[in-house]
């Protein structure tokens, strides 16, 4: 349900919200159907608040730009799944998790 359209406006909206939280977004791609983000942020941060806000204002503001995606909300108004995954790479190269971010296949 993505375009690269909704990606990079996504990608701007995000890197916002973690500037307000003192963060920052250090690598972001998607594809049509998910987002893949790499987040440096202080650790008094709880990372589901920052999830909250990143999930709760990308849907807010896509949602008031991008009328067209309404018709693919999976539950009623949401733009996003409940859930999400999030992992701690204090033991792998940033090099490697930025990579594979990047090599999302990102729609055209």
């Amino acid at each position: 349900m993505f375009t690269d359209q909704h990606l990079t406006r996504m990608q701007q909206i995000m890197r916002d919200v973690c500037a307000d939280f003192e963060a920052e977004l250090v690598e972001f791609n998607g594809e049509n159907n998910h987002v893949h983000l790499l987040v440096n942020f202080p650790p008094k941060m709880a990372v589901a608040r920052l999830v909250n806000s990143l999930k709760g204002v990308s849907s807010r503001r896509l949602r008031q730009e991008f009328p067209d995606l309404a018709r693919h909300y999976y539950r009623a108004n949401k733009l996003w799944s409940g859930s999400y995954f999030a992992g701690s790479v204090g033991g792998a190269p940033l090099s490697v998790v930025k990579q594979y971010i990047e090599q999302q296949n990102r729609p055209g």
